[in-house]
């Protein structure tokens, strides 16, 4: 079997570890990589490759920084050119972005079929890139992996023509990796809050901005501000003295790993990303989403998981509310790579 990976932003390197790591184990499976470079910060890209150990992608594309449809328009054209020379009978694509709907369409383009992990997802807000990318990719997809029930339901609702296969959340495979690994600093002798904030409707407009930093700097603990490349972008456009933030501390972006215990040894986290409100609640650390709506709403039983946008009055008292009962099945049980294995083996 030849499978085909399309993969170009950070949330879509650590998924792709998690199926290489187990793909290391084959040899009925022939796997080649093509990195899209939508993420190209060192930071958001290269240090991901060096901390998973991954093989160099057989292929890397330039895409960049660009407006959203001439970038999948290039990303595209790219890929169809590759998939003429290599040929799969499977092309996979991750989640929703502008890298997973480019390949998409490449591959339908040349009757390749194509293969969704995390297909089912929806925000129900079409103002979100990434909720017209992952309709539209679930759409062309043949073969759909999705993470939850709720997802499957979803699928079904929609009468989408693919083959749609539950196996639980990727993302959760790489936690369960750093679990057995010893990579999880135990202990939160430091109390502090640990935020990342990126999406355009939070960083685009810096009046907007400065609201979130001015709320955060005002909670009762440290915050530990991680600096997207897009925040920073902002803040620099505009001559935002950081300093003046005497509550927060601004890093760089950090490792995978790194970021997995900044998460679980924070009281909590303030985010407005998607895969990290799962890591949070897979480490039991509660979590402030700073949006109005989440693709991942099993999150927000029992009280982990939180959505707060206009109302960031009312964010130190929701991080006083103490969650309720935890559900350790949630989305999966960590062996999500290996049922996709498992299923392309059984139809090829």
């Amino acid at each position: 079997m030849k499978l085909c990976t399309v993969i170009g932003a950070r949330p879509q390197f650590i998924k792709h570890a998690a199926l290489e790591h187990a793909l290391s184990e084959e040899n009925e499976i022939e796997h080649i990589v093509i990195h899209t470079g939508q993420h190209y910060d060192a930071n958001m890209s290269e240090i991901f490759f060096k901390e998973f150990n991954l093989k160099k992608p057989d292929y890397k594309l330039s895409a960049g920084s660009h407006d959203p449809n001439k970038q999948i328009a290039f990303m595209r054209k790219k890929i169809e050119q590759i998939l003429l020379d290599v040929t799969p009978d499977f092309l996979l694509v991750y989640g929703d972005t502008n890298s997973t709907l480019a390949g998409a369409r490449a591959a339908e383009e040349l009757n390749i079929k194509v293969i969704h992990v995390e297909a089912g997802l929806r925000s129900f807000n079409m103002e979100m890139p990434e909720e017209f990318n992952r309709i539209e990719t679930d759409k062309i997809s043949e073969i759909l992996f999705a993470p939850s029930q709720l997802a499957m339901d979803q699928l079904a609702s929609e009468s989408i023509n693919g083959q749609a296969v539950l196996i639980g959340d990727i993302m959760k495979d790489m936690v369960e990796l750093a679990h057995q690994k010893g990579l999880l600093k135990a202990g939160k002798e430091d109390p502090h809050y640990y935020a990342t904030i990126h999406r355009p409707y939070n960083t685009d407009d810096i009046n907007r901005l400065l609201q979130i930093l001015e709320s955060l700097d005002a909670l009762d603990e440290r915050v530990v501000f991680s600096l997207h490349p897009r925040t920073k972008k902002m803040l620099v456009k505009d001559a935002i003295d950081l300093s003046k933030y005497s509550n927060m501390h601004f890093i760089e972006p950090v490792g995978y790993f790194d970021n997995l215990n900044y998460i679980n040894n924070s009281t909590a986290l303030l985010t407005d990303s998607g895969g990290m409100q799962k890591e949070a609640y897979w480490l039991k650390t509660k979590c402030i989403t700073i949006r109005k709506e989440t693709e991942w709403t099993e999150t927000l039983r029992e009280g982990w998981n939180h959505l707060l946008f206009e109302k960031l009055n009312e964010l130190q008292d929701t991080l006083h509310q103490e969650p309720g009962s935890y559900d350790e099945t949630l989305y999966g049980d960590g062996k999500a790579a290996q049922k996709i294995i498992d299923y392309l083996k059984s139809i090829c």
